[in-house]
Formats: structure tokens, C-alpha cells, sequence
């Protein structure tokens, strides 16, 4: 798949569904949210782009500590989520723009922090986008990513991966924490701290706020079910489907 058509296929699987992203229990509220908010009231002043900013949770958290958000992301429809839901919090420091990860529109050491959540794992060229990231930062300026780990063992690697695409098919890949090191230091950021946790995923929920199409939620339904006792056991994989994920929130700063 080319970078244009990949592109055009996030755009189409997620501008429709954005007012689903809002109201989405994942996506609003976890402990990843908490902590972003804890350290981001450490820079009152910072400019702060979150890349791939969804619904804007993210944005919406940054805005109540710092001085100003930009809100950038592929979907006009998700944009004019977060334009609306951030008149209605009364959050008056986010503006919004749209366009790829890989290609950022902002002058060169134009933002003291950027973040991402829940976002990477779409990105058709996460290296290039990381490169982008470091043009984009101030001398010193930090890098925080959150998104859904893989495992890095082979077997529960591939049975996250398979399970993911056939539920959406702009999924491109989640990231051990040891391909996040690797993609961080090759961009040229210095890595600082790395927490991970687990996030329990309802199955109904799970599949409805992208619309995977009955097929394909047959399909992981099989595919559950013929996984082995071991994967099983690891996503802590329940009768109706729903189950259990790694997560990441990695921190690295731009050598001043």
C-alpha cells in the first residue's frame, strides 16, 4: 500500500467515527492520561503539539497545564471534534491542524514538547514521522508517546498484530518498547524513561468504534478462539472476547 492510499484509508476509517473517539471510555480517561498531566504541569509556558491527536484527549489534558496545544491530525472530522468539544471545556489555548505525521507542517524547533497517544500505530513511516518530531522540537524539548505495546515475544506478537488488523484495516503496527528504543535513538533522541501497563479492551466497544464489518468480527472471534493456552492466557482472553493489552509511555528529550 502506498503512502497516499494508506492515508486516505486512516482518513476514511476514522473521520466517520469521531464522535465515537470522544465519548470512547479508552481513550478519555487511563492512568497514561494521569501521568501526562503530571508531567506536562512541569512546563506552564510549553507550546505543545500532540501528533495525531484523535478525539483530543490528550490535548484537552495538555491544555489544562501548559500554555499552548496544537491539535494536528489526519481526520478534518476528528479536527472539528476537538475544535468543539474544546469550545464547550472552555479550553481556549487549542487550535487545530490538519495533515500527515510524516510531514509536519511547523517550522523547525517551533515546540518545547510533543506528544502522541494511541496514534503511532497507524503511522505508515514511523521513522520518518520521528525524524519530524525531532526537527520540530526546541533544543531540549521532550517527546512523550503512548500507545497499545506489542508483547515482543513472536507467537503473542503475531496474534496482537492479526487480531488488530482485522479489526481495522489502517492498523499498520503496535511496537515492542525495544522497537520504540531503537526508533527514538535512530531519530536522534535520547531516550529518559519508559513505564508500561495493561489496558483491558471490552470487545463490543472495541469493535463498534471502528464498524469492523460482521466478517471480520467473525473472523476474530475464530481466531480467538483456536489461540493457544499460552495467549490465552497472557491477554487474559475472556468467553466474549474482550481481553488485555500492553500499553508504553516513553519519554526522550532533543539534546540541547
Amino acid at each position: 500500500m502506498t503512502t497516499q492510499s494508506h492515508h486516505n484509508n486512516v482518513d476514511k476509517q476514522f473521520g466517520s467515527q469521531a464522535s465515537a473517539y470522544l465519548t470512547s471510555a479508552v481513550h478519555s480517561s487511563g492512568r497514561d492520561l494521569q501521568r501526562l498531566g503530571e508531567r506536562l504541569s512541569a512546563f506552564p509556558q510549553a507550546k505543545v503539539l500532540d501528533l495525531g491527536c484523535g478525539a483530543g484527549h490528550a490535548s484537552f489534558v495538555a491544555a489544562a497545564h501548559v500554555a499552548q496545544v496544537t491539535a494536528y491530525d489526519l481526520s478534518a472530522q476528528m479536527l472539528e471534534v476537538v475544535k468543539q468539544a474544546a469550545k464547550d471545556k472552555g479550553l481556549n489555548n487549542i487550535t487545530t491542524s490538519q495533515g500527515y505525521a510524516e510531514i509536519l507542517p511547523f517550522d523547525d524547533a517551533s515546540y518545547d514538547v510533543v506528544i502522541s497517544r494511541y496514534s503511532a500505530h497507524h503511522w505508515h513511516d514511523v521513522g520518518q514521522a520521528m525524524r519530524e518530531i525531532k526537527r520540530v522540537l526546541k533544543p531540549g524539548g521532550i517527546f512523550i508517546i503512548m500507545d497499545i505495546m506489542s508483547p515482543g515475544h513472536p507467537l503473542r506478537d503475531v496474534w496482537l498484530q492479526t487480531v488488530e488488523a482485522l479489526r481495522d484495516t489502517s492498523h499498520v503496527r503496535n511496537y515492542s518498547s525495544g522497537e520504540w528504543f531503537s526508533m527514538i535513538n535512530e531519530a536522534g533522541l535520547i531516550t529518559d524513561s519508559l513505564i508500561t501497563d495493561r489496558l483491558p479492551l471490552e470487545y463490543s466497544s472495541w469493535v463498534a468504534r471502528m464498524r469492523t464489518p460482521e466478517a471480520l468480527c467473525t473472523a476474530i472471534r475464530l481466531y480467538q478462539e483456536s489461540a493457544s493456552q499460552e495467549v490465552k492466557d497472557y491477554f487474559e482472553l475472556q468467553e466474549e472476547g474482550s481481553f488485555t493489552s500492553d500499553t508504553i509511555m516513553a519519554e526522550a528529550h532533543k539534546a540541547a
